[in-house]
């Protein structure tokens, strides 16, 4: 997932609970056949062939962060996949960065009242991107701060330190429906925690991981370093071991050892897998559905992001398995690269620049397994109203909210959104997503296969319906 995805655009609430007795009766004059669509939505419920894949991706490949070799082994995996359900397969080149985590321990080696010779593992991940501690680690005194305004007060103590961003998960928050919310005002401390650190002396950062669940589990993630600021280690501790820091710290001088031992490796070649389901008399117009191949080091990946991908997959396997052909081609992508640098995503837009005007549409899954509630939308205002039947369709399984956004619904999806093409992404419940996100609890027991088939459900119902609606729906005003 993307780091400050949630904190862009202003998110408008323009309608919920679209069921179809409240629509009025009279269809508009694009309406697509609601047999049609209700036929996709029960053969997605019918269907357990994503969630085959999903389990195929999990247990037999595992993590797949660019440039490694299970990533690689998912490319092939997924195209062959797709190449079996009939569809036509295309592997787009793209340049991925490739990091390797290597060594990391971390040891408070002094506290108050520590008893003699007793030191204290402590449980973290590097974040991605980070650079190496000097060979044997570094061990250095720990200033704990808050925010970056505490850190701005307490400058003149952080040189020769490791700071601690002791900055905690809003859960609340995500309990209330704002999980987004909640991770766009923390994960800024992973992304640009660093290089804030390094201006004012630190010898290494730590950021309490970026979760909303305490069980012990650090989270990772990317971070980026700034121009104007020196390179330094940085790492997510747990939840539960920045609060013991912190503690100690409350009380007096805390100092750690930390080794950290990754490398940044040269640019690796990698894929994005492209899979067309050719359209009708308008066959060169493109509805994009699509979800992120890669994933992080920790885990499988199978909420971040193989629900997505594998979701966007079945989806028009789903179709092609009707027979259905809708107007326009309706096109999987299994992006490359979209945890640390989006190598995919810039590689299928430097491919497209030149024929943005046949990109209808584009919807990318990148939220996690919870249970559809419905779509993310960054359309006009005018264009809500065209999605009644679509919601109309989902009514039986829940799925009828509908969020309009002015801002990006998804990182890969961004380049073209920005271009003013319609964007759409799955609505779920995301109470329980950052428990797991970025985690090595990222597993493949945390999908319900139910949830996967309703998410199926979504993304063909909407997939063909943009795909097959005479007229697309207009282009989006890019904000400067």
């Amino acid at each position: 997932m993307t780091v400050l995805r949630a904190s862009r655009g202003a998110v408008v609430l323009l309608a919920v609970l679209f069921a179809a007795p409240a629509w009025p009766a009279e269809p508009e004059p694009s309406a697509v056949d609601p047999a049609v669509l209700a036929r996709i939505r029960d053969a997605a419920l019918a269907s357990d062939w994503a969630y085959q894949r999903l389990s195929d991706l999990t247990d037999k490949i595992g993590p797949r962060l660019s440039g490694s070799p299970q990533a690689e082994a998912a490319v092939q995996q997924v195209a062959a996949a797709l190449r079996g359900a009939g569809l036509t397969v295309t592997l787009q080149p793209a340049k991925v960065p490739h990091w390797v985590r290597g060594e990391e321990r971390a040891e408070l080696v002094e506290y108050p009242d520590r008893p003699a010779g007793l030191t204290q593992q402590l449980r973290l991940t590097t974040l991605g991107g980070s650079v190496a501690t000097p060979k044997g680690g570094l061990t250095a005194p720990v200033l704990v701060v808050h925010s970056f305004d505490d850190l701005t007060a307490h400058a003149a103590e952080a040189k020769g330190k490791i700071v601690l961003f002791d900055r905690a998960f809003d859960q609340e928050l995500a309990n209330n429906g704002q999980a987004m919310a909640a991770y766009g005002q923390a994960v800024a401390y992973r992304v640009k925690g660093a290089s804030a650190a390094a201006r004012v002396g630190a010898v290494a950062s730590l950021i309490r991981s970026v979760g909303g669940a305490d069980f012990r589990l650090p989270h990772t993630g990317v971070m980026k370093y700034e121009d104007d600021a020196p390179k330094i280690p940085t790492a997510a501790l747990s939840a539960e071991d920045a609060m013991l820091v912190a503690r100690l710290a409350a009380q007096g001088r805390v100092e750690m050892h930390l080794t950290l031992s990754p490398q940044t490796l040269p640019d690796a070649d990698s894929h994005n897998v492209l899979a067309d389901l050719p359209g009708s008399d308008k066959a060169d117009e493109i509805v994009l559905v699509s979800g992120h191949l890669d994933s992080w080091d920790l885990a499988q990946g199978a909420i971040d992001d193989g629900a997505g991908v594998t979701a966007a997959m079945g989806a028009v396997q789903v179709l092609k398995s009707l027979g259905l052909q809708a107007r326009r081609t309706i096109r999987v992508v299994a992006w490359m690269n979209e945890e640390n640098g989006s190598g995919g995503s810039k590689a299928y837009f430097e491919a497209n620049k030149d024929k943005l005007a046949q990109q209808i549409a584009v919807i990318e899954s990148d939220s996690g397994a919870g249970r559809p509630l419905g779509l993310h939308a960054a359309v006009t205002p005018d264009s809500v109203e065209k999605l009644s039947a679509i919601t109309a369709a989902l009514q039986p399984i829940g799925a009828t909210a509908i969020e309009r956004r002015d801002g990006e619904v998804g990182a890969d999806i961004a380049p073209l959104q920005e271009a003013g093409i319609p964007g759409f992404a799955p609505m779920v419940d995301t109470r329980e997503y950052f428990f797991y996100h970025h985690t090595a609890a990222d597993t493949l027991d945390k999908v319900k296969p139910e949830n996967l088939r309703r998410q199926v459900a979504v993304m063909a119902v909407l997939a063909y319906y943009l795909a097959e609606m005479p007229e697309p729906l207009p282009r989006v005003a890019v904000k400067k």
